[in-house]
């Protein structure tokens, strides 16, 4: 998901406002990605006041956390790049309940957790992640099913 995308889900609207936005932006293409990278949010306890952005880029992760509003400052993020040798991460788990799906990864030390739509979006930027980590192109597991025949046999060439 692109940080643009994330406007529409922000829970507060001011937590993405153009001046945050801004500065985020800066952070990001300082650290060596683009302006709309693709990206998730931790929104945490208090997304009104602050929350973390990760940005997979080619060197590493990217680590943004953002302050909405400092008094006398406005919007302030910082950011830092953690190369992917270095990155922490925890086991991605789900959890099938009642037709539901439960799900739980985390990274540096943030719990991202979610259940449906969201935990597969979730899914697919953990198995990027872990792609990167081992070094390996990341294919969207939404691509990959796309390219499937109704069958369930993958189209191959002999």
């Amino acid at each position: 998901m692109r940080l643009s995308d994330w406007r529409a889900r922000a829970p507060f609207k001011e937590s993405l406002s153009p001046k945050v936005v801004e500065v985020i932006e800066s952070v990001v293409t300082t650290l060596g990605a683009e302006s709309d990278p693709t990206c998730w949010i931790v929104w945490g306890d208090d997304p009104a006041a602050r929350y973390v952005v990760f940005v997979p880029t080619a060197a590493g992760l990217l680590q943004v956390p953002v302050r909405v509003n400092v008094p006398q400052e406005g919007p302030r993020a910082s950011g830092k790049l953690i190369r992917w040798n270095r990155l922490s991460v925890g086991e991605l788990a789900v959890e099938l309940a009642d037709r539901h799906r439960l799900l739980s990864f985390q990274v540096e030390g943030q719990v991202l957790k979610s259940s449906d739509a969201d935990a597969d979006a979730i899914a697919a930027f953990a198995l990027q992640l872990f792609a990167a980590i081992d070094g390996r192109p990341f294919t969207s597991p939404t691509r990959a099913a796309a390219g499937r025949t109704r069958s369930g046999a993958g189209s191959r060439k002999p």
